[in-house]
């Protein structure tokens, strides 16, 4: 599944029979290997999988109407945008995680059946990581079931590979629940479970719940203790609102800053929040001065001191903007400018915030073209791609053209277009 736990590998391996150990002794006839995740070579063990008769994922799920996803620990139709934030390998670590406007339709059991398209973005250190078009459908019972995800891995702005993808009724995969209907202390079931390219099972070890929110206190969350296809674990929170709450702590943390409209205000927008955001935009355009700097520090405490900004988001906020006085300037005020999107949810539609983060994405553009990095220009129009995939626009040249040319190697050209980007062109593709 997604947050990093994703075990990326080319080789099915399905299981049947008897296994044995590295030393000849009979194993279960339910075995799932131990694969190694740096060479993806398969270990002779088995991993410590709970007895069938105690997951709760075995019976054939009914779909009636399916992509109302509304199961409370997993709203994926309700939360039209969830951001996460942490790090990981000690670098900053955000999310998006949006609703498509689309469903995906998939055969299953020999069934078709529209699916929920939700996109996940991941960006570490501001640059794109990783994306993926993950499918729920939810079943009669409430119980919501994960029937694959489309996965593309970053290198350099490129994508490296789509390890790691997978869809119910292709290559022997099942569709995996990936939360009961009424989950309960000690269910077990299957999150994904295609042994050989995901796998993994969770077991419910808490509920009922209370946990801390960006705005107070949440009740009624569950812990989860999630065993991966390598043998490592983790334990993972969802909460009501939410779904997938947090997962890791002091070290990789990867937690819910803020979602919508879970989150959201009904009262007017701050005017020091759009302070910031022209504070934001002037450190990402061009070269990161020192009044650059003394304008977004002035402007971010300034509206912290008429909002109340959660805490997880207050702290990434603070940590990036201390790091234009940093080693990579361009890249805090590209992160900062990402943060002041996140913080906009709150008093803006999704569409209206995902049109401003395709005008951060723009002029990231403009300023990688000038200072000649191939590799950020490719992340760059990869994010503005699906930025755009997200507001559902028609065919739009301009965007094709920056694609062409960002293959191409042709800075001159990307940056030419950078400036065409987001004008009557942008407008006009979204109306058709």
């Amino acid at each position: 599944m997604r947050y990093r736990n994703l075990l990326t590998l080319g080789t099915v391996v399905l299981l049947a029979g008897a296994c044995t150990d590295t030393q000849g002794a009979a194993q279960r006839d339910d075995c799932v290997h131990v694969v190694d995740e740096s060479t993806g070579r398969t270990s002779p063990a088995c991993l410590p999988t709970a007895p069938e008769s105690a997951r709760v994922d075995r019976a054939t799920p009914v779909f009636t109407h399916p992509t109302p996803v509304t199961n409370p620990l997993h709203p994926s139709s309700r939360v039209r945008q969830t951001i996460y934030g942490g790090q990981v390998d000690g670098s900053p670590f955000r999310t998006e995680v949006t609703v498509l406007p689309d469903p995906e339709p998939i055969t299953w059991a020999g069934h078709t059946l529209p699916a929920l398209a939700v996109q996940y973005v991941a960006y570490a250190d501001g640059r794109i990581e990783e994306a993926t078009v993950d499918w729920f459908a939810q079943a009669d019972d409430g119980a919501v079931w994960y029937l694959g995800e489309d996965v593309s891995n970053y290198d350099d702005g490129v994508v490296r590979d789509t390890e790691g993808t997978w869809q119910a009724g292709k290559g022997g995969a099942p569709g995996a629940m990936i939360m009961p209907g009424q989950p309960r202390k000690g269910d077990v079931y299957r999150t994904e479970n295609l042994p050989g390219v995901v796998f993994e099972e969770v077991r419910v070890t808490a509920v009922d719940q209370t946990v801390d929110g960006p705005y107070g206190k949440v009740e009624g969350a569950i812990t989860v203790h999630e065993l991966h296809m390598d043998g490592t674990t983790e334990d993972k929170v969802y909460a009501p609102g939410y779904g997938e709450f947090s997962t890791g702590g002091d070290g990789d943390l990867e937690a819910v800053s803020l979602a919508v409209p879970t989150d959201a205000k009904s009262d007017a927008e701050p005017g020091e929040l759009g302070a910031l955001e022209a504070a934001a935009r002037a450190a990402q355009d061009g070269a990161v001065t020192a009044g650059d700097v003394r304008g977004v520090r002035a402007a971010w405490s300034a509206y912290r001191a008429v909002d109340d900004v959660p805490a997880l988001l207050e702290r990434q906020l603070t940590r990036d903007v201390g790091a234009l006085e940093g080693d990579d300037p361009a890249g805090a005020a590209l992160r900062v400018a990402q943060d002041v999107t996140d913080l906009r949810l709150r008093y803006e539609g999704v569409r209206k915030v995902d049109r401003e983060r395709f005008a951060v994405w723009a002029r990231q553009l403009g300023t990688d073209t000038r200072d000649g990095d191939a590799g950020a220009v490719a992340g760059d129009v990869s994010s503005l791609e699906l930025v755009w995939e997200r507001l559902g626009g028609g065919t739009y040249k301009d965007l094709e053209k920056a694609r062409g040319a960002a293959d191409r190697g042709d800075l001159r050209e990307a940056g030419r277009i950078a400036r065409t980007l987001g004008g009557p062109g942008f407008t006009a593709a979204l109306a058709r």
